[in-house]
């Protein structure tokens, strides 16, 4: 049976998936990486000989074969957003794959397999791997990050930590990794922070409790998130009737005197430090959610390549 904590801590979070994005902003970050590859977009002066030179010197009726691969062991994402940008350079590229965003592969294994028109496939060749390797690369950390938290009850979250622009795609990728979305943006969620107390007033319970009760007034179906920094003030939380408090930069011991404290009354969501290497040690703590910009700001790009087949044409 479903208990009531668990319904609240599953109305805090989300996974994004591919049809929740808006397509019309991914053709646009496809457009922009067009426009500097082949425009000299972003330079004040541009170019006065736009295109791709290289390709241009292969003839026009050319016909490439090739596979995109992983170099190394990887969570894959960025296969959509490759069949978008590839019939953006050309329509008459087809791409084939037995994978979908958020499968494991091992290395040397072919993500996808493509074929087209030579000029077109190797102008598009660039922006579609570093797409892909960017998006890969936060998939891959983030199931790392979900394997170290095992069977834990506790789920990870991510953090508007992103690049900019970029919020959308890195948060799927997060999702494709066995993350949990965390508030999107400023849009979607009261999230109080000491600053935000200050404003509201010198005494920091009276402001919490005033700015909540301004939340439900105003946003009445919006989540209220309180932040704390110390034991002592999550009183103030409970006192506001926030529906999340967030524990920043807690140590391990005060984390589980934290749960103690809390009882279940309110979602808990611990963030500040979070480290693999700390986090199964807070496993088992009780959390409900534990939240790291890491996923996204300390991903490496992944390795993956595009190989070219022998079978020309």
């Amino acid at each position: 049976m479903t208990t009531p904590s668990t319904i609240r801590a599953d109305a805090c979070c989300k996974r994004l998936q591919w049809d929740d994005l808006d397509i019309a902003l991914i053709k646009t970050l496809i457009g922009f990486a067009k426009f500097e590859d082949l425009l000299g977009g972003g330079l004040k002066e541009g170019t006065s000989t736009p295109g791709d030179h290289s390709s241009n010197l292969l003839p026009e009726e050319q016909i490439a074969h090739a596979n995109i691969v992983a170099r190394e062991d990887i969570v894959v994402c960025g296969i959509h957003l490759a069949n978008e940008l590839l019939a953006n350079y050309d329509t008459e590229i087809s791409m084939e794959t037995d994978f979908k965003d958020g499968d494991s592969l091992r290395s040397g294994e072919t993500i996808a397999r493509i074929n087209g028109p030579v000029r077109s496939l190797l102008s598009a060749e660039r922006p579609m791997l570093n797409f892909m390797q960017m998006l890969s690369g936060v998939s891959t950390m983030t199931r790392r990050y979900v394997d170290t938290l095992a069977d834990s009850k506790t789920r990870l979250l991510d953090t508007r930590k992103t690049t900019p622009g970029f919020r959308s795609l890195e948060k799927y990728a997060v999702a494709c990794g066995g993350g949990w979305n965390h508030r999107i943006g400023l849009f979607d969620r009261v999230m109080l922070k000491d600053n935000h107390l200050a404003a509201f007033g010198p005494d920091p319970r009276k402001a919490a409790i005033a700015a909540t009760q301004a939340s439900r007034e105003r946003f009445p179906n919006m989540l209220v998130e309180i932040e704390v920094d110390s034991i002592d003030q999550i009183d103030i939380a409970l006192a506001a009737e926030a529906d999340i408090v967030l524990l920043d930069n807690f140590s391990r011991s005060e984390l589980a005197d934290a749960v103690s404290k809390i009882d279940g009354r309110i979602v808990t969501e611990a963030s500040g430090g979070i480290t693999l290497e700390t986090l199964s040690s807070l496993s088992n703590l009780g959390l409900d959610f534990i939240s790291t910009g890491a996923l996204v700001h300390k991903s490496p790009w992944i390795d993956i390549a595009l190989d070219w087949s022998p079978k020309q044409s």
